[in-house]
């Protein structure tokens, strides 16, 4: 994530639209991908999901987002997941995530659920909603006295050089993108080159900024 500094995140109920859009992401150099837990059976499409990209792309990490229970969490787990994150704090999820030693990335909104993850174990916290919790100037605040942290803002983050450059310059560790990067229209296209592109350049501009 350190490396990479975006990760994709999408869910789709076809799992071949899916391996499109993995497909797609991970050309443009995104090698971590966030499979979204929404909709009926999504588990099932992950375990598909989780088989085909280990044989297709064995260098890509591919995780499970939107996960609220320890349960939900030990299932995906078990199925292949390479990291779990959560829109919320669930200190249940910390223990099954710390005892299979696989990442666990909780989604805080203030700096005292910050501290409380850090304090479970996670190396990486997810701010979200990350615009209506305070955005870039929050982080911002936040890392001045806590220099430390590991922040993934996630929510309204888009792959433009003027959103990228304000989360970047002020502290992310890294960034989520879903609906900003992976469009209704490229979805609806089937416009996976384009999708290719846009990723590439985010990164790109990732880059820029951090040099």
């Amino acid at each position: 994530m350190r490396e990479v500094g975006a990760v994709p995140l999408y869910y789709h109920p076809d799992v071949e639209v899916c391996k499109e859009v993995i497909s797609a992401c991970y050309r443009g150099g995104m090698k971590l991908f966030e499979f979204t837990n929404r909709g009926a059976f999504a588990h099932e499409s992950f375990a598909e999901l989780s088989r085909w990209a280990s044989e297709t792309m064995p260098d890509l990490v591919l995780g499970v987002g939107t996960v609220l229970d320890a349960g939900t969490c030990s299932l995906y787990i078990q199925m292949g997941a390479g990291f779990i994150v959560s829109p919320l704090l669930n200190e249940e999820m910390a223990r099954v995530c710390n005892r299979r030693k696989v990442l666990w990335i909780p989604g805080c909104a203030t700096a005292s659920e910050i501290g409380r993850a850090e304090e479970l174990g996670a190396e990486v916290v997810k701010l979200f909603p990350g615009p209506t919790v305070g955005g870039a100037q929050f982080l911002r605040a936040y890392l001045g006295p806590c220099p430390w942290s590991n922040i993934m803002p996630s929510g309204g983050v888009s792959p433009t050089e003027e959103n990228l450059t304000e989360w970047f310059e002020a502290g992310a560790f890294c960034v989520g993108i879903g609906s900003q990067l992976i469009s209704r229209e490229i979805v609806k296209e089937k416009d996976f080159n384009q999708l290719e592109e846009i990723s590439a350049k985010a990164l790109d501009i990732i880059r820029k900024i951090r040099s």
